[in-house]
Formats: structure tokens, sequence, C-alpha cells
């Protein structure tokens, strides 16, 4: 007869001739050794996690690009201290707490009062370069505490990309990109997120010299220093979030046109991202509505089902702007509650 052995258990009960019942158990697995390497903050130290598009090119110099990119990392001691070159405006945050704004150049104290000792968390984020403000964002490094060393910080499980202009580089917020819609919902859901987004930009290419996201999206650094073209191999999202149509409204393109290249730009992101899920927000003031709920039923009608209109029709509170386009503070935080439970869900 053939025995069948489906529902054995370990454990189990064993007949010992002559010697009666016994109970026995496979000794339990040992539990994994974490072996974490002490890093020393340089810009090529494995523990720091550089989120966003970062220009890595000079091995003791790193140059965030765009909005919203920012560097993670975990370290020991009580205090930590900034390597820069020349003077930026910068926002950090450790242990999760609120971000701080800090100015200056050379060395900046982040700590200047010591924190308790033991493990803590790091996250810094640059001014963008853009616009009229030129300031230096160059990350050359840590300063730790003798004896003290970076550790990895715990893993984020997504990616989340908001692509965009002013509205999702924070402009007029307080704190720029870092009390932004965008940067808001991905602290919120534990993502790593990036904000690919410039003052001014509109999907479409003009006449009148609109900077595009046609065009330069698909640039390391969106013509802010160059014409290279990102290497899209280097971080892939889990979402990309798009928010366009503010500008192109105002530089004369016209509404057949805008929902064409709409329906372009999302056909070559999948085509950058064949997994990820996309979403075109309807934008906050309703320009070019009809157009992007079209250009993504014109992605759904060809097969693509991970391509989701979002329509943000009353997100904003009556008091959310600061002038009769840009959130402020109240209306970034409106929307990122809006926001990340539909990211969250479909994530």
């Amino acid at each position: 007869m053939r025995r069948s052995w489906r529902g054995c258990v370990w454990a189990a009960s064993v007949v010992l001739l002559g010697l009666g019942s016994w109970s026995f158990a496979p000794p339990a697995a040992a539990a994994p050794t974490m072996v974490q390497a002490a890093g020393d903050g340089s810009p090529g130290d494995s523990n720091i996690s550089f989120v966003g598009r970062w220009n890595k090119s000079n091995a003791t110099a790193y140059v965030p690009y765009w909005a919203g990119a920012y560097l993670r990392v975990g370290f020991t001691g009580r205090t930590v201290k900034l390597k820069q070159r020349n003077t930026i405006q910068l926002w950090a945050s450790i242990d999760g707490k609120a971000f701080t704004s800090f100015t200056g150049s050379g060395t900046i104290n982040l700590t200047p009062t010591a924190l308790a000792a033991g493990s803590h968390t790091l996250i810094v984020s640059y001014r963008q370069v853009a616009g009229s403000y030129q300031g230096d964002a160059v990350f050359q490094g840590l300063t730790l505490d003798a004896g003290a060393s970076t550790v990895k910080a715990p893993a984020r499980p997504k990616m989340v990309e908001f692509v965009g202009d002013s509205i999702t580089a924070g402009t007029t917020s307080s704190q720029l990109a870092v009390t932004d819609y965008g940067f808001k919902a991905g602290e919120r859901l534990g993502f790593d997120h990036s904000q690919i987004a410039i003052g001014g930009m509109c999907l479409s290419e003009t006449t009148d010299g609109c900077w595009a996201h046609e065009t330069r999206y698909w640039m390391s650094s969106g013509g802010q220093a160059g014409t290279d073209q990102w290497d899209f191999t280097r971080y892939t999202p889990d979402g990309v979030v798009i928010n366009l149509g503010t500008n192109d409204k105002s530089h004369g393109v016209s509404g057949p046109d805008f929902q064409a290249k709409y329906t372009a730009f999302l056909t070559r992101i999948r085509a950058k991202f064949p997994y990820g899920k996309l979403f075109a927000l309807r934008t906050f003031i309703g320009r070019y509505a009809a157009e992007t709920q079209a250009a993504v039923q014109a992605r759904n009608a060809a097969g693509d089902v991970n391509v989701f209109y979002v329509d943000t029709t009353g997100w904003l509170p009556s008091d959310g702007l600061s002038d009769s386009v840009h959130p402020n503070d109240k209306g970034h935080q409106a929307i990122a509650d809006r926001l990340a439970p539909i990211l969250s869900a479909r994530l």
C-alpha cells in the first residue's frame, strides 16, 4: 500500500520498537546574522541612498537635479555635519522629525544640539537650482563623531515619481520641494519618491519657448546643466504621477494638440516602465481636464489597464492657494491627504 504523507508535520510522534513513544522536532534554524558594513559618509558610501536624479560623475561631489532629489542614510553617534562647497539652502530631517532649514557653505552642522547616543536616520533635500536661484547644491560627504559610522537606513518598499511644473516643485510653499504634495505623499506612505519638476514647465514644446516635458523629461537635468539623457536603468518607479497642463494653456496649446501630446507622453513613459502604474492628475484649476481624461482612455483602449485618470475636483480647500494657481502649505497637505490613499490602493 502506498503511504500518503500529505498533512504530516514535524514534531511527529515516533514509535520505537520496545521503547514506547517519543516526540521529536527538528532543530530550529539559526537566526540569520545581519552584517552591515560601516560607512565613512563619503559620496560613494554605499550606505547612503541617493533618491531621484543625481549626477555622480565626480566621485567626490554628487549633484542633485530637478526638484525633490534627496539623500537618506542611517548613522551612529550624537552629531552629523554636511560637507558643502559654496553657499546652498537645504532642509534636513533627523529621526523622522520636521524638516529644518539650513543655509551655509563649507561644514554645516545639522545637530547644533547633540542627539542622544545611538542610531539615527537622516534625510537631506537641497534647494533646487533653477530660475533666479543659483545656489551650490553639491554633496561632498558627512562628518560624524569619532568612532561613529553610517549604516543603511531601513529599505522602503516602493518608489513613486511625480512629474510636473512649479506646483510639483513646491513653488510658494514654505519649504519648496519638501512641503510639496509629492514629497508629503511619499513620506506619508513610507515610499521613496522623486519630483521631476521645474517652475514654468509645459507638457508641449511651444513656439514661444516653454520648457516642455515631452522633450526634457528624458534628460538628466531638464536643461539646468546640460542636455545629457537620463539613464532610466538607475531606478524604476512603481508609480508615475503626472500633473501637467497648467502652463500649456497660457502658451496657446490647443485642446486637441494637448490631448495628442499627452497620449504620446504616456505611451513613451510606458515604454520606459512596462510595469509601473501611471496616474494622470486633473490639473488643480481644471485646465485640459477632458483632454487629460481622454488621453488616459486612449491608452486604456490600447490595452494599457495600468493608466488611471485622477479627478482632483474639490481637493483644494478655499484657502489652499497662495495665489491664483499655486497651493500653499495647507493646499499641498490637502492634496497629499487625498492622493496618498489612491497611490496606496493601486500600488
